[in-house]
């Protein structure tokens, strides 16, 4: 019989409790959904009325992976959906993360959630700036924190204030708070940005997709600011070997970052790190953080 709980009155079930998702370090579906009401505030905090995307990978990150936007089939009533009008779709909605409730449910369908720039009711008026920062082998996200130390300087200079966070795979975003700004002009200042960090770090940074580039350099990608793109929220698990996280970090952490391993962070290390440090990421959340585009 697949358990029932209840989570602020709305009845939740739960399935395969035990089913190991993550096989390198054992980390089962249970332990997902105890991670994810562990981390339920800061993560509830930073999808607050974003419409979200699903990854999901049910059957763990080595079984079938497969993005949603759709609020997937036998979603509850209760669920919030918000208008998200697609071109092939004019119909179309994304579930809201309203609630606890609703986190526990979706976080029941395994699955790591990708949010837009902007809010629910506000379409393509981004009110956040996202730089993703991804590595060519044979560089790591070490070269990532160079370019990151470098952009987050050269955002300062525009007045803009940048956090990191690990992507959970192999780089770092960067987000800036934003007064609220259409996501078009946002999109063509991430890649004025992306193109000025290739022309002064040359040996580092490219700022085009080509893989044929990107041998050894940082990928600087500016394209996750369109209005129909979406990014990995701060907190979720990734579907990798083990159940890395994207995971908010100081600057301080950047800057000393001399070998991969110092950033990579699992499902276990983020409750210490809440309560040592508070959710890195909370100034994103503060309207008077947020700058002008010059």
């Amino acid at each position: 019989m697949t358990p029932i709980t209840v989570v602020e009155g709305r009845r939740i079930a739960l399935s395969n409790l035990h089913k190991v998702l993550y096989p390198e370090t054992g980390f089962t579906k249970g332990e997902v959904l105890h991670y994810y009401a562990t981390v339920a505030e800061p993560l509830l905090a930073h999808v607050h009325n974003r419409p979200v995307s699903f990854l999901r990978y049910p059957d763990g990150p080595d079984g079938q992976l497969f993005f949603t936007k759709n609020p997937p089939p036998g979603t509850p009533d209760w669920v919030r959906t918000s208008p998200v009008p697609r071109s092939e779709d004019p119909s179309a909605e994304q579930v809201l993360i309203a609630d606890l409730p609703t986190l526990m449910w979706a976080a029941n369908l395994v699955v790591e959630f990708h949010v837009h720039q902007w809010t629910a009711g506000s379409p393509a008026v981004a009110d956040r700036l996202i730089l993703d920062l991804d590595p060519g082998a044979p560089a790591t996200v070490v070269e990532c924190c160079a370019v990151a130390l470098w952009l987050r300087d050269r955002l300062a200079a525009d007045g803009l204030h940048a956090y990191p966070k690990t992507s959970g795979a192999k780089g770092l975003h960067l987000s800036a708070p934003l007064e609220p700004t259409p996501s078009a002009k946002v999109s063509a200042y991430a890649k004025k940005l992306a193109q000025e960090a290739e022309r002064e770090l040359p040996e580092l940074v490219v700022h085009r997709m080509t893989k044929a580039l990107r041998p050894g350099k940082v990928f600087v990608d500016h394209s996750q600011n369109a209005a129909a793109k979406t990014t990995a929220a701060p907190y979720t698990l990734r579907a990798r070997a083990r159940p890395t996280v994207s995971a908010p970090l100081s600057w301080a952490e950047v800057e000393a970052c001399s070998r991969p391993s110092q950033l990579v962070f699992l499902a276990d290390d983020i409750a210490p790190r809440l309560a040592r440090d508070g959710d890195l990421f909370a100034p994103l959340t503060d309207p008077a953080r947020a700058g002008a585009l010059p």
